[in-house]
């Protein structure tokens, strides 16, 4: 005879409800198999009071205190859309209760003891959680790494090139405000033939970026270290050996900031420890989780920022086998950064979680 042990369903509080991925995560909590037995709301003291409408219903948003998290135990999941000195300050509280925190910030991404997980490519590893705490991806590495971890599979990587296009959402609301100001300002003036023109007509009002964004490009993203390199670049090469597993691979990145609002995109080239057959990876990365093959620029298939914003996958295109050799691949890919980049990997994660806990029979 058997018997059917109910567990109750997790509770599930987002911590940065109101910024920008939060907001694109509560939409997705409508849109997804409801494995929650409540939610709650939680943001900064400004936002706190303010109702927002999940599942249909409106919850009231929490301050960030130590009573937000009353009530919260094993089982139960906070995720963090939070800069990474708030994870690192509260996420302590969550686990100390015995909840799961996934984390979308940089606080928690090189701590050996926690684990860097995106789903599609590993994520048995979210169950290894010493600290109780689940990282996840930049929105950067994000976009590439569902695609480069079912080629991995296959093929062995060995060697890595990206450049990344990304777009002005990554920098939060500001850089979205930013780039529309400067479109407008740009837009309003009777612009020559000078590149001086376009830093006139915006004057100081860069926004988050190193320079104007609007008609033009910024070529880093990130802070400049004193090497050259960016501190997005490095994270965008230790993220993809961490996730993959191969931590002496040769990887060089550079991250561009284009006037994008929505979705990056990058150019891979990756080397691999076996011949390459395009064909061959058209059909693996046809059947990867994550990833959806645009790949027929003659038809008009082809990815593009457009045609990413406001979905769930990595769209890849442009795939041809290097000319110079056999080993290497190119391809272009676009994603959402703050649905495919941010939200869905916290949502996906939490949601691995929920399902350790979830009902079973005895």
């Amino acid at each position: 005879m058997t018997a059917t042990r109910s567990v109750p369903a997790p509770a599930l509080a987002v911590v940065g409800a109101t910024g920008a991925v939060g907001s694109v995560l509560l939409q997705m909590l409508s849109q997804r198999a409801d494995v929650w037995g409540g939610i709650r709301l939680i943001a900064s003291a400004r936002s706190a009071g303010r109702r927002l409408v999940v599942r249909g219903e409106e919850v009231e948003v929490l301050a960030l205190t130590e009573d937000a998290f009353d009530g919260l135990g094993g089982g139960d999941v906070a995720v963090f859309l939070t800069p990474a000195e708030v994870s690192a300050r509260w996420a302590p509280a969550v686990t100390a209760r015995g909840a799961v925190v996934v984390d979308r910030s940089a606080a928690f991404r090189e701590d050996p003891e926690v684990p860097l997980v995106v789903p599609e490519v590993n994520g048995k590893a979210a169950r290894m959680r010493p600290r109780g705490i689940v990282a996840g991806p930049d929105c950067v590495t994000a976009a590439m790494i569902a695609a480069l971890g079912a080629l991995h599979a296959a093929y062995e990587l060995v060697d890595l090139t990206v450049s990344s296009y990304e777009a002005a959402s990554a920098g939060g609301r500001s850089g979205t405000e930013a780039l529309r100001r400067q479109i407008a300002l740009v837009a309003g003036t009777a612009l020559g033939e000078q590149t001086g023109d376009v830093r006139r007509a915006v004057g100081e009002d860069t926004g988050p970026f190193a320079a104007p964004l609007a008609l033009n490009v910024v070529p880093w993203s990130g802070e400049l270290r004193e090497d050259g390199w960016s501190s997005q670049e490095l994270a965008v090469r230790s993220q993809t050996r961490r996730i993959l597993e191969l931590e002496a691979l040769p990887v060089a990145v550079t991250c561009v900031r284009v006037p994008v609002l929505t979705g990056h995109s990058l150019t891979v080239r990756a080397r691999f420890e076996s011949e390459v057959d395009a064909g061959r990876a058209r059909e693996i990365l046809e059947a990867a989780p994550g990833v959806v093959l645009a790949d027929d620029p003659a038809a008009g298939e082809f990815p593009t920022p457009v045609d990413a914003a406001g979905t769930d996958p990595a769209w890849v295109g442009r795939m041809r086998a290097s000319l110079d050799d056999p080993h290497s691949l190119e391809f272009f890919v676009c994603a959402d950064n703050l649905r495919h980049g941010a939200a869905l990997n916290a949502l996906q994660t939490a949601e691995l979680i929920a399902g350790e806990f979830a009902y079973f029979t005895l």
